[in-house]
């Protein structure tokens, strides 16, 4: 575990040094406060601190009052060290945000009993930082599919447009449903079904970019974000997920089905106002005209300029395509 030391007595800085060393810590040590801050900022720094309270160009309590007022998810543990040892300094040396105080000169016996109260505190922090992590991506992923669930999806929906508004890019947008899977259900049953869902979901997520973004959206529907797409580079997306879907043949324990998909796609390359509910509408739009031509293919809307909710229709034409 590393730990910062900003000390500006030469003699008790190298002190501090070599007793935490023995003890196995990697010491990282400073002779003011302005290094300790500097230090704090950078990553992988320290979490646990041994700030003196007198030192030059910014003391401990300055560097406390910085640490405490920024915007950090990792904790620091902070001992503060001084040879102020009345009530009323240490009232006001916790009441900084130092975590501790010890008097100087110090025992080395007490100190390493802080320094271990510092260090289990943070490794329990850490556990529930990953914990509240876990927490956090199931309460965003499907159950079934592993895949975003629909919540999820469409929030991430809402901050790449946002993003690609903000940075002048583009972003593609699928939305794909498996062709006849109320049969798969009412011929093999619901286990088979959901075992041709999490399969699908696994062909979906190997059709795409790392960066893309693939979520159940409902049922046997699925929604696939790609930032930085086009028109064009959407429709290569589209086609390359239509065939992991169907080939090869999905083995389940019931039976060897051939299973199909019908997508529709949209970019915000051709759009003038774009927003979640818009591309969505779209999407879902040209994936009614990919099943309505015949299933097993992919469909988009040609030419979406001045296509609003609630306003004009499409100024030009649904196609499909069987690939």
């Amino acid at each position: 575990m590393k730990v910062l030391i900003a000390e500006d007595e030469a003699v008790s800085r190298k002190l501090l040094e070599n007793t935490l060393k023995q003890w196995g810590y990697e010491v990282i040590a400073v002779e003011n406060g302005r290094k300790a801050w500097e230090i704090v900022q950078q990553e992988g720094a320290p979490r646990l601190l041994i700030l003196d309270w007198m030192m030059p160009e910014m003391d401990g309590i300055e560097v406390i009052h910085h640490i405490r007022s920024r915007e950090d998810p990792l904790y620091s543990y902070v001992i503060l060290l001084t040879s102020k040892n009345e009530r009323k300094d240490i009232v006001e040396g916790l009441s900084s945000g130092a975590d501790d105080y010890l008097a100087k000169p110090f025992d080395s016996n007490e100190l390493k009993q802080r320094i271990l109260v510092g260090r289990r505190i943070l490794e329990l922090l850490s556990e529930l930082s990953k914990a509240r992590e876990m927490l956090a991506r199931k309460a965003s992923i499907d159950s079934l599919t592993s895949l975003y669930n629909r919540g999820a999806i469409l929030e991430l929906l809402e901050k790449e447009i946002y993003r690609a508004k903000r940075e002048k890019s583009l972003l593609g947008l699928i939305m794909l449903d498996l062709d006849h899977f109320k049969r798969v259900n009412d011929t093999f049953g619901h286990m088979a079904g959901d075992a041709i869902l999490r399969e699908a979901a696994k062909r979906v997520a190997k059709g795409i970019r790392p960066y893309d973004y693939a979520g159940r959206y409902g049922g046997e529907e699925f929604l696939i974000i790609m930032p930085g797409c086009n028109f064009v580079s959407t429709r290569s997306r589209a086609e390359e997920i239509l065939r992991q879907i169907r080939s090869p043949k999905m083995n389940i324990p019931e039976a060897i089905l051939q299973v199909t998909a019908s997508i529709g796609y949209v970019s915000t390359e051709l759009i003038e106002d774009y927003n979640p509910r818009l591309m969505v509408q779209m999407a879902d739009s040209a994936l009614y005209e990919a099943k309505s031509s015949g299933r097993d293919r992919i469909a988009s809307i040609n030419f979406f300029r001045n296509y609003k909710i609630g306003g004009l229709k499409p100024t030009n034409y649904h196609f499909s395509e069987n690939i």
